[in-house]
């Protein structure tokens, strides 16, 4: 019952990240930073969505450290962005 899963998690966010690339590609729009952060998207989406309601397996305790250092590198994303932004002499 765990095996399926934890094949079920594997299954739904290669999906979202097949699908995800496809429609990207498509668009044009490949680069590292979009493909990031759609791929933490569809991350914390499936964690969502296959979190079981009673019991919390060993290995779904250890993708909080996945998260994390997934929204950490978002943030870093997001700064890096608005620096970009900002005119030369602001900071």
């Amino acid at each position: 019952m765990a095996t399926q899963r934890r094949f079920r998690f594997i299954y739904g966010f290669t999906a979202w990240m097949l699908l995800a690339v496809f429609i990207l590609t498509l668009l044009n729009s490949v680069t590292l930073e979009l493909v990031f952060v759609i791929s933490l998207i569809g991350f914390l989406i499936t964690v969502e969505l296959t979190a079981p309601f009673s019991v919390t397996p060993q290995w779904r305790r250890r993708l909080k450290w996945i998260i994390g250092l997934g929204l950490l590198i978002f943030g870093l994303i997001v700064i890096r962005r608005i620096l970009a932004i900002l005119p030369p002499g602001v900071i």
